[in-house]
């Protein structure tokens, strides 16, 4: 049997991710299950990610191109941020709240739901506008009759290391990897960070750039998770650990993006208001600050790069190498 092509692989990746878009597609309009719209938002991030990744194997047209899908997962992302806002003050709720507070908590769950309401209108507009409406059209077509570069051809056993190397070395030099951090004689050593209150000064004054690294962890988790059939099974530890680092850096995120809320609702004195919540949200950030510390740690050592950047190698061991794969794997998270 014949191996399959760069091409290949990536026109089925365009497919299932697309045909994702479209089945959830009916029921963000409806807005009956917010998570609908996180499942849509999901796949548009995920097709954006195959645009990207395969950059060199795939001709898509411009109003498919990787811009235009960031500007729809943008839409999506405001709504779903909302919804996310939503769903951890109601778990904040859930704890008792003093009767001085119940004021200022209801009256940030109005707000966000008026001002959700109103980006779900946004959703609307864009999934039945004409921009939306020729990126399906133009994608569509593209799948019946796919253009692609001459790089198409090989065999995606052939290039998948020069495929993830561009991801993974970008991780590994980001400087985010370096808050918290002190430097002695040219090697790494993690500051540890004891007291929830050292943990929020080193969050807000990094927040932006350990932001910035989630991103790009979630962009090498998503590459990694194209290829994991065509590796042994302790490449999957690799996909983990890229979704540990996304779970405790997007907490930190979320944390953030929360006090900040609570800030521009309830106003400087929001601690006042509402110290329960407070004093919750700083838990969480600790807990998180703390996991992703652990795992960091790890990642500074050179003997997990280089672990790392063997098993994106190790695809070609023997026993791989008669391996043939009909089609791309099944998504890990």
């Amino acid at each position: 049997m014949r191996e399959e092509s760069a091409g290949s692989r990536a026109r089925k990746a365009i497919r299932k991710h697309y045909q994702k878009i479209l089945k959830h597609e009916q029921a963000v309009l409806a807005d009956r299950d917010p998570e609908e719209l996180h499942q849509m938002r999901i796949a548009m991030r995920r097709l954006r990610s195959v645009s990207r990744g395969f950059n060199q194997v795939l001709i898509l047209p411009e109003q498919a191109a990787e811009k235009r899908i960031r500007n729809f997962g943008r839409t999506l992302g405001e709504l779903r941020d909302l919804d996310v806002l939503l769903e951890n003050l109601e778990k904040a709720g859930k704890s008792p709240l003093k009767n001085s507070e119940l004021n200022a908590y209801h009256f940030v769950q109005r707000f966000l739901h008026q001002q959700r309401r109103k980006k779900v209108t946004v959703v609307r507009n864009l999934i039945n506008g004409s921009r939306y409406k020729h990126f399906k059209s133009s994608l569509t077509d593209w799948l019946k009759k796919p253009k692609l570069t001459a790089v198409a051809k090989l065999t995606i056993r052939t290039i998948t290391p020069d495929l993830l190397f561009p991801f993974v070395n970008d991780l590994f030099l980001h400087p985010g990897l370096q808050v918290g951090v002190r430097m002695k004689y040219g090697e790494p050593v993690p500051i540890e960070y004891k007291t929830p209150r050292r943990v929020n000064f080193i969050v807000h004054r990094e927040g932006l750039l350990l932001h910035s690294l989630r991103k790009q962890v979630k962009r090498v988790r998503y590459q990694l998770s194209f290829f994991t059939d065509l590796y042994p099974e302790t490449f999957a530890n690799y996909v983990k650990d890229m979704k540990g680092f996304q779970d405790s850096l997007g907490l930190l995120q979320d944390s953030l993006v929360m006090e900040a809320m609570y800030q521009n609702t309830l106003g400087q004195n929001y601690k006042k208001k509402i110290p329960t919540l407070v004093k919750a949200l700083n838990q969480q950030r600790f807990k998180a600050w703390k996991d992703w510390e652990k795992l960091r740690n790890t990642y500074l050592r050179p003997e997990t790069r280089l672990n790392f950047r063997k098993e994106l190698l190790n695809y070609t061991s023997e026993a791989n190498h008669d391996k043939v794969v009909p089609s791309i794997h099944q998504e890990i998270g």
